[in-house]
C-alpha cells in the first residue's frame, strides 16, 4: 500500500522516472497493422501504433523496429498461386517494406525522425542495412525501422535473430 501511495504522490508531483531500458527492439507483426480488417493496412491502427512508439521515444528510449509483412502476403496462405517458395519469400520481404513505409510515414508526420533500412537494396525507398549506420541513426535519436528480412530466401528473422527454415 505504501508503494502505491508513493507512486501516486510521485505522479502527482510530476516526477518522471527514468526508463528501465535505454534501447529496445520492437517486433511488429504485419497482422498487427491490419487492425480489424482481414488484410492490408488499417490507417487508424498504424497511427495509434506510431503514437505509442513516439511516446516511448520521447521518454529518451532508443527505438529500433523489425516489421513483418503477413498482413499483405503470407506464403503459407497462398496455396492457389503455386509459386516457387523463394519467390514467395521475396514477396513477403517486399510486404515488410510496404509496412515499414506506412509506419515511417505515420511517425514522420508526428515529428519523429526515422530511417527505414532494408537488407534488399532499393535506394529510392530505404537505406541499405549496415549495422554501424543503424547504430549511428539510433545515436542521433532516430527511430530505425528494419524491413526486407535478411534479403535471403528460405530464411526468416524472429525477434532479431535469424533461423533456417525447415524444408528445402
Amino acid at each position: 500500500m505504501a508503494k502505491a501511495q508513493a507512486a501516486k504522490k510521485a505522479a502527482d508531483d510530476g516526477e518522471k522516472k527514468a526508463p528501465v531500458y535505454q534501447r529496445i527492439v520492437l517486433k511488429i507483426s504485419g497482422e498487427s497493422l491490419q487492425g480489424p480488417a482481414e488484410m492490408g493496412i488499417h490507417a487508424e491502427t498504424v497511427i495509434a501504433l506510431a503514437r505509442e512508439i513516439k511516446e516511448v521515444h520521447d521518454l529518451g528510449v532508443k527505438v529500433a523496429i523489425v516489421v513483418g509483412g503477413g498482413n499483405i502476403f503470407r506464403g503459407g496462405r497462398q496455396k492457389t498461386l503455386a509459386i516457387d517458395r523463394a519467390t514467395g519469400d521475396y514477396m513477403g520481404m517486399l510486404a515488410t517494406v510496404i509496412n515499414g513505409l506506412a509506419l515511417q510515414d505515420a511517425l514522420e508526420k508526428m515529428g519523429c525522425y526515422t530511417r527505414l533500412m532494408s537488407a534488399i537494396e532499393m535506394h529510392q525507398v530505404a537505406e541499405p542495412f549496415i549495422r554501424r549506420r543503424a547504430k549511428r541513426h539510433l545515436e542521433k535519436d532516430r527511430v530505425v525501422i528494419f524491413c526486407g528480412g535478411d534479403g535471403q530466401s528460405l530464411f526468416f528473422h524472429r525477434y532479431g535473430g535469424g533461423f533456417a527454415r525447415d524444408g528445402n
